[in-house]
């Protein structure tokens, strides 16, 4: 159970990043982004691709496992994911597992905020300064907080709290 001045201090953080991390993600200086023109060819668009491809998931993933020691068990156990759903995403590199299942992941590997967001950002996905799912998982995060069952229940916590108590 989550104990009052743990859950205050987690109304805080929510309430301070709301607002403000949507604004620091904002580059107004940068005007150069590169453009594909209308008269590209096939061999540009390979060319860019290339040089602008990043890991995929499953690459990401299991860099941070391999680093972190464990096994596959021992990392989707704790995760709370099953043998099957773990192996959909070990051997199918087109499947893309929802977001809850990735930040288990990362929760388990304990990964830092950058590494989750590396993690998230291979498979399409970030941490919003303005859901309030993911400010709680930031909070865990940044405290350094990896215990899923805890952070389950903040967010389920905050989800039905009014912010506007505070």
């Amino acid at each position: 159970m989550l104990d009052k001045m743990f859950l205050e201090e987690l109304e805080r953080f929510i309430w301070e990043h709301q607002i403000y991390e949507v604004l620091e993600t904002i580059d107004y200086s940068s005007k150069e982004s590169p453009v594909l023109h209308e008269n590209s060819d096939v061999f540009e668009i390979e060319e860019f691709i290339k040089a602008n491809k990043k890991p995929t998931l499953q690459q990401v993933l299991f860099q941070y496992m391999d680093r972190n020691g464990g096994t596959d068990a021992d990392i989707y156990k704790k995760a709370g994911l099953d043998r099957k759903h773990f192996s959909k995403i070990r051997t199918n590199a087109e499947y893309r597992p929802k977001k809850a299942t990735i930040v288990a992941l990362a929760i388990a590997l304990g990964l830092d905020e950058e590494e989750t967001e590396n993690l998230l950002g291979a498979a399409g996905y970030s941490l919003s300064g303005n859901d309030i799912p993911d400010l709680v998982v930031k909070y865990f995060l940044e405290k350094g907080i990896y215990d899923l069952v805890r952070l389950n229940e903040a967010v389920e916590f905050m989800k039905t709290k009014s912010l506007r108590s505070i």
